[in-house]
């Protein structure tokens, strides 16, 4: 199974009551399948919240009242979550909680390469580290009975590659325990973290760290592999599987320390593995957090090893690893001749790339945005403007062929930046969020903005669901895990006294322009909501209830070499014919949603299904 499967089935295994999300890679699966979990047990409730803290916070109440929770985040949602996270360090839990955090090497599907690691130090949490699915597994486990143990919050931390690994898992039995409400008196504490409480609490958390780290000394998941000789390598994470697979290609075989406890670091074991070592490598990614705590246990304990790493420019501090690229270090740091270089293997592949076209990342067919996006485009046209984007699928209006996109930060900084750039620019101020992010984030920029008079302009592309991720559901959606109430974006909007509101249907562009230049044109703040379903959301409905998806065709007799479908739309299902140099759509991939026909000024795209509708 996915590991992020196998993290789902230990948190049903280990009979969690309530777990909270919001969805974002490399994570979104474990919210799905506890999801599908929490339909056959009545006793696991499961929700998708507003955002990463309202997840937290919800598993830490489920937590204080007395039961087993969990939640789960990518590396950018523990900042949005790290205000509580840092409370909750000092006043522990009650009942079992894990909170896994998947950092995101590479930047893949982030803003940033962040490091988790360095979240567990001063939030005094103890922090684990699998490199495997069925690790993955098993210490999501061990971490539900630590946390109850030591009633402290546990840290799960993985990386992108061992999230999305696949492997055989070997899992337990499922054996759930009835729910029953329980009574606030009956826990009998407080958790609140004020002036000489808070002291009181931070001395409390260290001597916890002080004890789970003697337990962390004798853990199993720390493994000692012996080698040959006087090297050692230290690792952890998906790195111990490279170093793995890079040892079977080298001549040399040095014995190497696997770490899953990454803090508090089990510093005895670690002392111990140095001790007869002239030569040590340490093997991570991101950060040089391990290198740095190892070097500090040698010089505190006085062994005289050498420590190579990324310190030392053996590895290096930008990007994922790979096997090649760790074989590499790994032979620079012992000082010999490496297998073959990975930089003139990226070389030709390079090289082999030279002559074929560039392929951006493109809207889906029949998505919303694209419409959207034209009518604003048409709208602005003659008028200086600055565009501020957000996190959600439309952060592609940066590529190719739109490259419009003025900044992109996080979740939610479109409003801020809209709100301090008006302050500054005499262009028009344009901000874009998703209906997700509206709910996640950007709903402070925007009241702030009302309060202090700003004038700026504000589109939020509603297509339902949280559609980057994986088509999760959000505050506007009309489904969830269990029964929801969908909130009407609009109302949200005029109840927070935007003076300016308007909706328009993403798949009328050209009767759009006019709205969207009334907006702009507003002195103030004035809110677009353009309404439209996510695509691949939207045709698995249809899938699901046998509704056919009927694709357009192009007639060649009345087409006149114009373009504008394809010059305007950016469709991928929109091709040229090369042979009659006329505008041709590919059947398979079509969604039927008409855009393209509404821009084609001689009318010579029609629906298959025989109207124009």
């Amino acid at each position: 199974m996915l590991a992020n499967e196998a993290i789902a089935r230990a948190v049903v295994e280990s009979d969690v009551k309530v777990a909270a999300f919001y969805p974002g890679s490399p994570t979104s699966e474990i919210l799905d399948t506890v999801s599908m979990f929490s339909g056959e047990f009545k006793d696991l409730t499961m929700e998708v919240s507003a955002n990463e803290k309202v997840a937290f916070e919800t598993a830490v109440g489920a937590s204080l009242a007395g039961v087993r929770s969990f939640t789960s985040m990518k590396s950018v949602g523990l900042n949005v979550a790290s205000d509580a996270f840092f409370s909750v360090g000092y006043t522990g839990v009650r009942g079992g909680m894990v909170l896994l955090v998947a950092d995101d090497p590479h930047a893949h599907s982030s803003q940033s390469e962040q490091d988790g690691r360095f979240y567990a130090y001063p939030a005094h949490v103890p922090m684990l580290e699998p490199s495997t699915a069925q690790e993955a597994y098993e210490m999501t486990k061990w971490g539900f009975e630590l946390s109850e143990k030591y009633s402290t919050l546990v840290l799960v931390r993985t990386t992108t590659r061992v999230n999305h690994q696949s492997a055989i898992v070997s899992v337990g039995e499922i054996k759930r325990s009835p729910f029953h409400r329980a009574s606030w008196k009956d826990v009998g504490a407080h958790y609140y973290t004020l002036a000489a409480t808070a002291r009181r609490l931070k001395g409390e958390a260290l001597e916890r760290l002080s004890h789970i780290r003697e337990e962390f000394e004798q853990s199993a998941f720390n493994i000692i592999e012996a080698g040959e000789g006087e090297v050692g390598i230290i690792t952890s994470g998906v790195s111990y599987l490279y170093v793995r697979e890079a040892l079977e290609t080298m001549d040399s075989r040095p014995h190497v320390l696997k770490l899953a406890t990454t803090h508090p670091l089990p510093s005895d074991l670690i002392g111990t593995f140095l001790k007869d070592k002239r030569r040590i490598v340490i093997v991570e990614e991101l950060m040089p957090y391990l290198e740095r705590e190892i070097r500090s246990i040698a010089h505190e304990r006085r062994i005289d090893v050498e420590i190579r790493g990324k310190l030392s420019g053996d590895f290096p501090l930008v990007g994922e690893y790979n096997v090649p690229i760790v074989r590499a270090g790994i032979a620079s740091s012992l000082d010999i001749a490496s297998a073959d270089s990975y930089a003139d293997v990226m070389s030709r592949a390079e090289s082999l790339k030279e002559g074929l076209p560039v392929r951006s990342p493109i809207f889906c067919p029949g998505c919303p945005h694209r419409g959207t996006f034209w009518a604003v485009q048409q709208a602005l046209k003659e008028t200086p403007y600055v565009l501020n984007n957000d996190i959600g699928c439309y952060s592609m209006f940066l590529l190719e062929p739109y490259e419009v996109t003025d900044s992109l930060l996080c979740m939610g900084a479109s409003l801020g930046l809209s709100s301090g750039m008006q302050h500054v620019l005499n262009d028009k101020v344009v901000a874009f969020v998703g209906d997700s992010t509206f709910f996640h984030a950007a709903i402070p920029g925007l009241l702030s903005a009302v309060h202090n008079n700003h004038d700026l302009t504000l589109v939020i592309l509603n297509n339902s669901v949280t559609a980057m991720t994986g088509q999760q559901p959000n505050p506007g959606s009309d489904f969830g895990a269990a029964p929801v109430t969908k909130l009407d974006i609009p109302s949200v909007v005029k109840g927070l006294g935007v003076p300016h509101v308007a909706e328009v249907s993403a798949f009328e562009p050209k009767d759009n322009v006019e709205t969207f230049k009334e907006a702009l044109s507003y002195r103030g703040v004035s809110v677009v909501i353009s309404h439209g379903p996510c695509a691949l959301y939207n045709d698995r409905l249809k899938r699901h209830a046998g509704t056919p998806i009927v694709p357009n065709e192009v007639s060649h007799d009345t087409c006149q070499n114009i373009y504008a479908c394809i010059r305007g739309v950016h469709c991928p299902a929109i091709e040229l014919d090369t042979a009659t140099g006329k505008s041709t759509i590919r059947s398979e991939l079509c969604n039927g949603c008409m855009v393209c026909a509404k821009m084609c000024p001689v009318s010579a795209i029609y629906s298959t299904r025989g109207d124009d509708t």
